[in-house]
């Protein structure tokens, strides 16, 4: 029976596999975090050494409050920076105290203190600076993003933490980097625990509004849990749910949309683990070509690579679990299982 089995798998691969690869973006027009239409032009400027295009950019983001873009650019332009930091020196010359730049300066402040061995000293070092970005414009909350990820990285206290936390949502309820800044924190691998992580992003997930990317929350809480260090007693069901509230959200958006690419590869990654294949495999189909370093960073240090053999894999556990006559699989929620696995630890 067993032999059985295995020739009928093979057999549904070989006859389902290649249909199953026809919705999916080729290996090479893949993209590891792929900017959108608004930031490479500032990136492909930076890449010249001008820094016009992305202080433009950032500027129409804090002027229209479009938070969610700021912070998606800030990290990406600071990203840049961190290679390539001759044009952000000589943004910071020419407007040493305009907004845009002292936010990137944090960032990227905070960001060496975290890879130095003398991170405790840099940090505080870096105080300031998030102080200064903050007052450049008090509506803000990415400041408050970049500062509750210092306080974690300095240990900052509970007491701390919440004085924070209340400064972030004050500016913005609803903003996903201050809420996944703050789940972090909330973690097993840092200041709380599995439980009080999911708690926290179980109710943020249910104030926020449709369509923010807050109510993906508790998938990223998923993930904390099932990356995390032991495994106390939270029930399965819990991260099922998780991953059916980020397959709501990601149905609110077109397929191959940048702007949820993240949050839905993140929701691929927990529903492989949770072995519903079928529904990974739509996600997989949903992000198209935007590949994210995150989560596969943590798992890989060839994220893309990572993504690239996973979807392969997807694919082929879809097609064994297909019968040799049938059509498209359907999704299959709540399949049951959470596989073991290890991740590298990192910041985000």
């Amino acid at each position: 029976m067993a032999l059985f089995r295995a020739v009928i798998g093979t057999a549904r691969m070989v006859r389902h596999a290649p249909r199953l690869a026809a919705d999916l973006p080729a290996d090479d027009a893949v993209l590891l975090d792929a900017p959108d239409d608004r930031l490479a032009p500032a990136l492909l400027a930076a890449g010249h050494g001008e820094y016009d295009v992305a202080a433009k950019l950032l500027a129409g983001t804090r002027e229209a409050a479009e938070w969610e873009n700021r912070d998606r650019y800030l990290l990406r332009l600071a990203t840049f920076a961190q290679a390539r930091g001759d044009w952000f020196e000589a943004w910071q010359c020419a407007a040493p105290h305009d907004p845009d730049a002292l936010l990137v300066k944090a960032e990227l402040a905070v960001r060496h203190a975290w890879e130095s061995p003398a991170r405790a000293e840099l940090l505080r070092e870096a105080a300031p600076l998030i102080t200064a970005a903050a007052e450049a414009d008090p509506r803000d909350p990415v400041p408050w993003r970049i500062a509750l990820d210092h306080a974690r990285g300095r240990g900052a206290s509970r007491t701390g933490f919440n004085a924070l936390w209340a400064q972030a949502v004050r500016r913005s309820p609803h903003h996903y980097g201050c809420h996944a800044a703050a789940l972090q924190y909330l973690s097993a691998s840092w200041y709380g625990s599995h439980r009080e992580c999911l708690d926290f992003a179980e109710r943020a997930a249910a104030d926020a509004l449709p369509g923010s990317l807050v109510r993906a929350l508790p998938v990223r809480g998923a993930f904390a849990y099932l990356s995390g260090p032991g495994r106390s007693s939270v029930p399965a069901g819990r991260l099922h749910a998780a991953a059916d509230c980020a397959i709501e959200l990601s149905a609110a958006y077109e397929a191959g949309d940048p702007y949820p690419a993240e949050v839905r590869n993140l929701l691929a990654y927990v529903l492989v683990r949770l072995e519903r294949w079928s529904d990974a495999l739509e996600q997989l189909r949903l992000i198209g070509p935007y590949a994210t370093s995150f989560p596969w960073d943590r798992i890989s240090e060839d994220p893309l690579g990572q993504f690239l053999e996973l979807r392969d894999g997807v694919r082929l556990e879809v097609a064994a679990a297909t019968p040799l006559r049938a059509g498209r699989p359907r999704a299959q929620r709540r399949s049951g299982g959470i596989r073991s696995g290890r991740t590298r630890s990192g910041r985000a």
